[in-house]
Formats: structure tokens, C-alpha cells, sequence
């Protein structure tokens, strides 16, 4: 009863929805990937694999260390990364296309996971971050197909909107047979909601062990980047519109101190690459795309990174970095990138 609830709400919803994603599909080029999210035209696999759902560019990102392990523990089974983002597909195929598959996960509803779970034939499903699908997760339990969830939180809002449906949130964490928490407190309110303590474990972040960066990497980085020897770098990473103009006032009064510092802004998402353009242009600086590079001095251009799944690396190369999604009510970002490059973080708390 309370999954057929659930997936008639949910049906609503991207009834609702589908008008706003064809607008962002004419007018921005956001791909709608809905053959693919319904479960049509994949390709089956052969065999069981290991499924490994990472939302987007972070969590693809972060899954590396886990998707290594795995691919050593269980090297027989082919490896499956879903994602729900374009650019987290993107990642995916970059970083990891040579060892693993891609997917796009289906929506949640009866039909389109019934074909995922066909096509995809998995022994077993990891979650990563907290992502609790109800019909994903009770098919995976008629099918035996065992889910853990990796790195799990629970922010503050997160448990205290689970925490207004807690009998019907117990029910979908019945369906889950591991949860590694980053965090005692992440641990604590999961067994509050519901989650069976036995089952709930304390595991820590998974950003905290990624893989170390290539010998070279800074060297390599400052070609790819045309840079001087004496020039300074400093980083603006997955800004958010409203942000940019700020960054843009702090690039304006550094250069000012600092001649020939070099501003690198990475617009968190691919879509805003032109807008970012157009308002460093008519801020007075030229640009450069990340993808135009490497060519000749760039002078005193911003370089705007049109690139998915290069930021991270490209941290090693800054002097200062500023991560993102704080100056606006969007929660921030990944800090944990930047801080294991040793390199100085610039953020708010309360935007």
C-alpha cells in the first residue's frame, strides 16, 4: 500500500517535472536521457556485476577508491556505475570507462527498475552517499540482491524531514542490509529512524582516502594551463550563479596586488559555461576555455573549465582556492579536495 502511495506520487511529480526539463533541454542543451531512465534500450549484461550508484560528479568522483577495491575483491564480476547526472556519466566514462560501464539509474518506478534490474543482473548494489530509492531497494530484496549503503550521512534537514515519516522511512531502511555511516552522529540518526543497529556501522569518509595524485601532477597541470613560472594561480570551484560576480570583485582587487595572477573559474555546472563567459567578458577580462587549451601565453585571462572531472586535479596547481555553492543557499561543496592538496580553502558557513 505504501509503495503504491509512493510511486503514484512520484509519477505525478515527473508528470509535473517533464515540462520544466524539456525547457532546460530547448533552451540550455540539458540531455533528458528518459529512454535510457525508463529502462529501454540497454544492452543486458552477461553474468551477475557489481552495481555502484554514484548521483552525480561528486559521488563519481569519491567512488574511485571503492570502485579500485572492489574491482581487486571481486575480480570476475563486471562493474557497473550509475549515475543521474550527464556530467556525472561524463566522469564516468573518463575516469573509469576502461574497468566499468555505464548507466544511467532508471527512475523509481516499478517498470523502469524491473528493466534495470534485467539489464544489469547485479550480485549485489552500493549506494553511495545516502540515496534511498523504495522501489529500487524492495526489488532488490525480491530479486536477493543485497544493498549497502557507502558513505552514508544525514545532514541536519535530511533527519529532520525523515524524521516526519518515520514509520514509512523504517520501512524502506528494512530494505537495506549495510549502512556505512562517515560518522558516529551519521550512525546514531539512522539507527533513530529506524535502520536496524546490527546492520549500521561507522566506517568514515570515503573522501578522505583518495588516491594519492600522480608524481608530476603540478608540472603537468601548469603546461596544460600555459602558465609562466612566476605566475600564481588561484581557484574558484563549483560556483553557482550569484557567486560569480564575487569572485570576479575578489580577482579584481588580488590582481591588483598581485599583477599577473591567474583566476580559474569552474561554474559547478557544465550548462553555465557560456553564461560564466559573458559575464567575465563584460566584467573587462578576456577568456580562455579550459578545453583551448594549451596554446600561447594567456595573459591576463580568465580560464573558465568547461571540463568535467578535472577539478580536483586541478587543485594541486592553486595558491588559494574557494569553494563554491557557500556564498548562496546551495550547502557547499566538497572542501575535503583542495584541503588534502594542502592548499588554503576560502569558504562561508552561513550564506
Amino acid at each position: 500500500m505504501i509503495h503504491s502511495f509512493y510511486t503514484l506520487v512520484l509519477g505525478g511529480l515527473a508528470l509535473a517535472y517533464l515540462p520544466d526539463a524539456l525547457w532546460r533541454r530547448a533552451a540550455h542543451g540539458v540531455p533528458l536521457h528518459l529512454k535510457a531512465r525508463l529502462g529501454y534500450g540497454a544492452r543486458p549484461l552477461t553474468g551477475p556485476t557489481v552495481w555502484v550508484h554514484a548521483v552525480s560528479v561528486g559521488e563519481s568522483i569519491a567512488a574511485q577508491a571503492l570502485l579500485e577495491g572492489l574491482r581487486r575483491a571481486y575480480p570476475a564480476l563486471p562493474l557497473v556505475v550509475t549515475t543521474v547526472t550527464d556530467t556525472g556519466a561524463r566522469v564516468v566514462r573518463d575516469r573509469y570507462g576502461a574497468v566499468a560501464t555505464h548507466r544511467f539509474f532508471p527512475l523509481d518506478l516499478p517498470g523502469a527498475v524491473r528493466r534495470a534490474f534485467s539489464a544489469i543482473d547485479p550480485a549485489f548494489l552500493v549506494c553511495m552517499e545516502t540515496e534511498l530509492w523504495p522501489n529500487v531497494l524492495r526489488h532488490a530484496v525480491r530479486r536477493r540482491v543485497p544493498v549497502m549503503i557507502a558513505n552514508g550521512r544525514l545532514s541536519d534537514r535530511s533527519f529532520e524531514r525523515y524524521r516526519l515519516v518515520r514509520p514509512l522511512i523504517k520501512r524502506v531502511l528494512d530494505d537495506v542490509s549495510v549502512f556505512a555511516m562517515q560518522s558516529p552522529e551519521d550512525a546514531r540518526r539512522m539507527i533513530a529512524l529506524g535502520a536496524r543497529a546490527e546492520r549500521v556501522f561507522v566506517t568514515g569518509n570515503i573522501k578522505h582516502d583518495a588516491l594519492p595524485d600522480a608524481a608530476g601532477i603540478v608540472d603537468l597541470w601548469r603546461r596544460l594551463l600555459a602558465l609562466r613560472a612566476d605566475q600564481r594561480v588561484w581557484i574558484a570551484g563549483s560556483t553557482h550563479r550569484g557567486e560569480d560576480e564575487a569572485v570576479l570583485s575578489a580577482h579584481r582587487a588580488a590582481s591588483a596586488e598581485h599583477p599577473g595572477l591567474v583566476l580559474v573559474l569552474a561554474p559547478r555546472h557544465p550548462e553555465r559555461v557560456s553564461e560564466t563567459v559573458s559575464l567575465v567578458n563584460a566584467r573587462g577580462w578576456s577568456t580562455v576555455k579550459r578545453s583551448e587549451l594549451p596554446r600561447g601565453s594567456i595573459g591576463d585571462a580568465v580560464i573558465v573549465l568547461d571540463t568535467v572531472g578535472e577539478l580536483a586535479q586541478l587543485y594541486a596547481v592553486a595558491d588559494v582556492v574557494f569553494v563554491g555553492g557557500s556564498l548562496v543557499p546551495a550547502g557547499g561543496h566538497n572542501m575535503l579536495e583542495p584541503a588534502l592538496r594542502r592548499k588554503l580553502v576560502l569558504f562561508t558557513a552561513d550564506p
